[in-house]
């Protein structure tokens, strides 16, 4: 499922997650319970790390806990891995 050109702000709108591969810091920002800080640790974590495999590798990042995770769960996901 491609979503070519369409900007998070407008996936979010339509209720489409986001790839949490793709995303950046300020795409992660729009997400509820997640700032610029815990945006850019994101970021970070997907850079030294490699991509999300699941959602539960943001379990990892430090300060995001069950609570966010499951805050943040219905708007992303991981539609694709880079090998």
């Amino acid at each position: 499922l491609q979503h070519g050109t369409m900007k998070s702000s407008q996936l979010l709108t339509l209720g489409l997650p986001l790839d949490l591969n793709q995303v950046s810091a300020a795409d992660l920002d729009l997400l509820p319970g997640i700032g610029p800080t815990l945006a850019s640790r994101i970021i970070e974590y997907r850079q030294k790390n490699g991509d999300f495999r699941s959602l539960e590798d943001l379990l990892s990042v430090e300060g995001v806990g069950e609570k966010t995770l499951q805050k943040i769960s219905k708007f992303v996901n991981i539609l694709k891995q880079r090998y």
